[in-house]
């Protein structure tokens, strides 16, 4: 099984704000990097298999796989980066709490990924409307 990452997306209102500025990230740059302050001690268990999982106004909402963990230099001493697929993977909501930095999500407690099927569905709704509906049961 794969380990992930769980992360606060600071300053993102909603899944369609971060898919904006990551797709100028990656037209300016040419990759996505997240930059931290720590490596993973597991992150052979995260490269390729693991995703990075934002916590976008208290709630997991969407994923990246981390395709690569890179340890770069730069004016604030020694990072980690870690390296982004592009695509944006919607999950079903799951609450969390904020905490600083990340922290390892194993995959048995990961949030399923929304399914792609035809039809409305919980992908096709505003954020806070499927996270009403889930929490009442209607979803």
């Amino acid at each position: 099984m794969a380990l992930n990452i769980l992360k606060l997306c600071v300053g993102v209102d909603d899944v369609d704000q971060l898919r904006r500025i990551q797709a100028s990230r990656l037209r300016e740059q040419g990759t996505l990097l997240h930059f931290t302050r720590h490596r993973p001690r597991r992150a052979d268990e995260i490269v390729g298999a693991g995703s990075l999982f934002w916590i976008i106004r208290g709630y997991v909402q969407v994923r990246q796989v981390i395709v690569d963990i890179q340890s770069v230099s730069n004016q604030e001493g020694k990072r980690c980066a870690f390296v982004l697929e592009p695509q944006l993977v919607l999950t079903e909501h799951q609450p969390r709490r904020p905490h600083q930095g990340w922290r390892y999500l194993e995959a048995a407690d990961a949030p399923p990924d929304l399914p792609n099927g035809e039809g409305a569905g919980p992908a096709d709704l505003p954020a806070p409307l499927a996270r009403t509906l889930k929490e009442i049961g209607a979803w």
